[in-house]
């Protein structure tokens, strides 16, 4: 987890802390759902709607665990924004002064990474992740959606967690990768199932 921006407290610049010191900071947190996950990604929808409005947005979707009803969760709010790469650039000089700040961009893979919510003193009352890609054919959305419909693997995803939580809870990478497994398998179950979903297709072609 690293941090980019220039809204950072004087008192103390997350972008100067050593990673270390940003996981005891931000600890992997698992809660029960909370109702109020849903109205809290449609109002940051709406907000980068009308912030990029000059911006070429194909979709945005609530994604992750909190976009599944009764699923225990780290309290964030992920969203899949996906934007043409030419308006990457212009996206973060808009967001950036809007709080948000730059964890992570891959040129390569043409993904940028925002968060907001991680404060100097820690976790705000509301936590998003905002990921920003290509127009495509997401595994995020995918294994949401499997989630959603598949009771007994929501549930053996939350054991997992808790599971995980316990062993790597200052340790963010190896949590992500140790759940990384299990996400591929129910994903590729997912699309086997689900066909070609997610598939983005211009609304002009």
């Amino acid at each position: 987890m690293t941090f980019y921006g220039r809204n950072q407290s004087k008192s103390l610049d997350l972008g100067s802390m050593s990673l270390e010191d940003l996981w005891r900071l931000f600890p992997i947190t698992l809660r029960k759902h909370n109702p109020q996950y849903a109205q809290w990604y449609r109002q940051e929808e709406l907000a980068l709607r009308d912030a990029l409005k000059d911006c070429h947005i194909h979709r945005i979707n609530h994604i992750g665990s909190t976009a599944v009803e009764g699923l225990i969760a780290k309290p964030t709010i992920d969203i899949l924004l996906e934007l043409n790469p030419d308006d990457f650039d212009a996206a973060a000089s808009i967001l950036i002064p809007q709080g948000w700040l730059i964890m992570a961009r891959d040129n390569s893979e043409h993904t940028l990474d925002l968060n907001k919510g991680y404060t100097p003193q820690g976790f705000a009352e509301k936590v998003y992740h905002l990921h920003i890609k290509p127009a495509g054919d997401w595994d995020e959305l995918y294994f949401r959606d499997y989630l959603r419909s598949r009771t007994e693997v929501a549930r053996a995803y939350e054991q997992l967690k808790i599971r995980l939580m316990k062993e790597f809870e200052y340790n963010r990478d190896a949590y992500t990768a140790a759940k990384s497994e299990f996400i591929r398998i129910h994903t590729q179950a997912a699309r086997a199932e689900f066909g070609n979903r997610y598939r983005y297709s211009s609304p002009t072609s």
